[in-house]
């Protein structure tokens, strides 16, 4: 109980003070459309539509240790995902070198991951993930780098996490600076710019408070 309170309580209070020292909670946005539903749900005796959010849709990729990953991977889970390339000169090793601080973070919570797909697979098969993630020291068994056919993250990318990822030379790539947070819905719920120390310690906050949320929503305690 002492451990979750030190890592979640920090992110509730953050969302509680507010400026001027206003006491308001705010609960995590969700992106992408949305549609009203036919079916209702009550709120204090009033019918209210429910909404259909976007959320992703299956994939099959495959891990730096040779592991097939799938959306049932993350099943009851929160995950963080970036976009990246091993061959990529300048913000890629930032982005993943803060994903790995994170990752350090919640080394004991069952049930955040942090996640990097490579946009350029043809050249970042297993065997290079592998020797990538190993060049960085004390990741845990919940830190992925993901490869697999251009046409499926490519079609990720762009429908399921809403960001851009194209080759658009022999060395060049086009792909989103941005860690993407997704929660057990798989529901897009945060992008915060992956080389900004604001932008990740905003997401730090921001895990503790959609952990508290799942926690709030029935699911199980993992620590």
């Amino acid at each position: 109980m002492i451990l979750v309170l030190v890592l979640v309580v920090p992110g509730f209070l953050y969302y509680l003070l507010d400026a001027h020292g206003k006491n308001r909670y705010q609960q995590l946005n969700i992106f992408g459309d949305k549609t009203v539903a036919k079916t209702t749900h009550k709120v204090k005796g009033k019918a209210i539509p429910d909404t259909i959010y976007h959320t992703l849709a299956d994939f099959k990729l495959t891990d730096q240790n040779g592991k097939q990953v799938s959306l049932s991977t993350f099943k009851d889970k929160i995950f963080v995902v970036n976009f990246f390339y091993t061959g990529c000169p300048s913000v890629c090793k930032l982005m993943n070198e803060n994903a790995n601080v994170l990752d350090s973070l919640y080394k004991k919570n069952k049930m955040v991951y942090f996640v990097s797909i490579t946009v350029n697979p043809k050249q970042d098969d297993v065997s290079t993930l592998k020797k990538y993630a190993d060049g960085f020291k004390g990741l845990t068994p919940k830190r992925m780098f993901l490869t697999g056919d251009t046409s499926t993250i490519y079609n990720l990318a762009r429908t399921g996490f809403l960001v851009n990822a194209l080759q658009t030379g022999p060395n060049d790539f086009v792909y989103s600076d941005k860690l993407i947070l997704i929660d057990a819905q798989k529901r897009i719920r945060g992008y915060y710019t992956g080389a900004s120390s604001k932008d990740v310690d905003k997401l730090n906050d921001e895990i503790k408070v959609l952990y508290l949320e799942e926690v709030r929503n029935g699911e199980p305690a993992v620590y």
